[in-house]
């Protein structure tokens, strides 16, 4: 139930500290006093968007704070599933909102985002303004409505969870197909290029070595022409290099290069260097003389060569690689990619024997969802004509309408509410119509019907009494005091005879400083109650028979 209310810095209010209490509590105040205020601020615990303009000092935040004690053990399961502090069942909500009109909820002191606030707060109260009438139009809560009074949360829950997995398993085979289609083409491309590369056959080092002969090829007498000549430049007789080494080798013999100081310890002598220099021409020019010899003009092994090359290069370019090796490279990576797609494929057959064995199972649920509801359309729509008629519903004809179609999340089921509210006229959808006032009067007629059955600690009516009197509005408020009396209800009312039903009193006043106006909250002794109905049955001016009038309908209340 909720325990306490304190707003601070919102709109007229400067600071207001409500402790409610459980059974029916009656809110009053004269039109402008400041109840939609208090509305707007408790709207905002429930998740809803801030206005900065809200703030009456505008150089300090604003503070909404609801305390909720003894919260139904249900509500755990929600807060294990955001990680937030449970309490032994007391919940405290706060939203705060900067002078910057930046907003900030606390969920026991834990800062949550506005979603997971508005989540936690609809378990914790239902509030219900004439706004809210338009909810009952809608077939999503029309349907919500029958679920309720049906009981069929675990059913429902078992069909949700089997939803999820089969929409899961749908996506899952999608998925599949469109992997499988882009694997078909991906490897017909490969294999295609594999082919192409297998054609070519490159072998490393291959295009290294294709250049070298291309090179030789390609300009052989000018290069064996200088090769030659370069050999006979060493070892050409007694004109070539290795002549002279071997003349000077000759010439020196038995000389002793000593007595010229051309001999020492640090290095060999003159005569072992001509040795060295005599042995390495010879054998550079033997290498040039077989390098030479090795030359040939080949016309055909050139083009050969030449178109090989070509052949490598144009391979390279269209698979857009580069290097000596790309190619081999290139085909080793396409041959793995393509045994990898072989091995890879996904079990698309089991993902739809999986899917066929939930569809079957989740169309059982859904025709079981059916048929409970439809029994308890019935029993709820001669419940609820029985309920409304001592309402001024005398002559309302209610009926649930259900049309199945294909399954959606919710079952298979969609529910309108059917009626009409005078003799003679044929059933139209709910929100054709009725009035904002029948309206009201059989939400209220509902509300107490599934009240047991939400497990909501509070429910707060916001003039759902208005634009009825007299009798009507008496059978109002004994049925707001029924539901009462197994949850906390919280009335904003302007008829006397619903506030004389309630079991605790507040009056919403506006009262002016020196140098503003607030708003102000009083809990009222019997003596002020008495005086604030009497003020609701005459108006402004309270006489004696006002006053007699106030305490009957508190005499009254009490018997009943």
């Amino acid at each position: 139930m909720l325990e306490r209310l304190s707003i601070t810095n919102y709109a007229l209010i400067e600071r207001l500290d409500i402790n409610f209490r459980n059974g029916l509590s009656i809110i009053t105040g004269e039109t402008g006093a400041g109840k939609s205020v208090m509305m707007g601020a408790l709207s905002l615990l429930m998740g809803e968007r801030v206005d900065s303009k809200i703030l009456a000092n505008r150089e300090t935040k604003a503070t909404i704070e609801a305390q909720f004690d003894r919260v139904a053990p249900e509500v755990q399961a929600l807060f294990s599933h955001y990680d937030l502090d449970w309490n032994g069942g007391q919940v405290i909500v706060r939203r705060e909102i900067s002078v910057s009109g930046r907003s900030r909820a606390f969920v026991n002191d834990t800062p949550v985002t506005l979603p997971v606030l508005a989540d936690v707060a609809q378990h914790l109260v239902d509030v219900h303004s004439q706004n809210s009438n338009r909810l009952l139009s809608l077939p999503a809560h029309q349907l919500w409505i029958i679920d309720a009074m049906a009981g069929d949360a675990e059913l429902l829950e078992t069909y949700k969870r089997d939803f999820r997995q089969y929409v899961e398993l749908r996506s899952r085979i999608r998925k599949a197909r469109e992997a499988m289609g882009r694997t078909r083409e991906n490897r017909e491309f490969i294999t295609f290029q594999l082919e192409q590369l297998d054609k070519i056959n490159p072998k490393r080092g291959e295009l290294a070595e294709i250049e070298r002969q291309f090179d030789i090829l390609s300009d052989a007498d000018d290069l064996r022409e200088r090769i030659y000549g370069a050999y006979s430049a060493l070892d050409g007789g007694e004109g070539g290099a290795l002549g002279g080494v071997s003349t000077a080798r000759e010439l020196l013999d038995g000389v002793n290069m000593s007595l010229f100081g051309e001999d020492s310890d640090e290095g060999p002598d003159i005569m072992t260097r001509l040795e060295s220099l005599y042995i390495e021409t010879k054998d550079l020019a033997q290498t040039l003389e077989t390098v030479a010899s090795g030359i040939e003009a080949d016309p055909l092994l050139l083009a050969k060569v030449s178109s090989r090359m070509n052949e490598l290069y144009e391979a390279q370019k269209r698979f857009k690689v580069s290097g000596d090796d790309a190619l081999v490279d290139l085909r080793e990576s396409l041959r793995e990619q393509l045994e990898g797609i072989a091995g890879g494929d996904v079990d698309l057959a089991g993902i739809e024997r999986d899917a066929k064995i939930v569809a079957r199972r989740l169309k059982a649920e859904a025709e079981q969802l059916s048929e409970t509801r439809e029994r308890t359309a019935r029993e709820f729509a001669e419940r609820l004509t029985e309920e409304a008629r001592p309402l001024g519903l005398k002559n309302l004809h209610f009926e649930v309408r259900n049309t199945r179609g294909k399954l959606t999340s919710d079952g298979q089921d969609t529910i309108e509410f059917w009626c009409a509210f005078n003799k003679n006229q044929e059933p139209l959808p709910l929100v054709r119509v009725a009035s904002g006032g029948e309206m009201s009067r059989l939400t209220l007629c509902i509300k107490g019907m599934i009240a047991g059955m939400m497990k909501l600690p509070t429910v707060i009516f916001d003039e759902i009494d208005t634009g009825v009197s007299g009798e009507i509005a008496d059978r109002m408020g004994s049925m707001m005091a029924d539901i009462a009396a197994d949850m906390q209800v919280i009335a904003i009312t302007h008829l006397p005879q619903v506030a004389a039903r309630g079991k605790n009193h507040y009056k919403v006043f506006k009262t002016d400083l020196a140098d503003k106006t607030v708003t102000r909250v009083t809990a009222l002794d019997e003596k002020e109650r008495v005086e604030e109905i009497a003020r609701m049955l005459s108006g402004s001016e309270v006489n004696k028979a006002a006053l007699d009038n106030a305490r009957a309908l508190l005499r009254a209340a009490k018997k009943q």
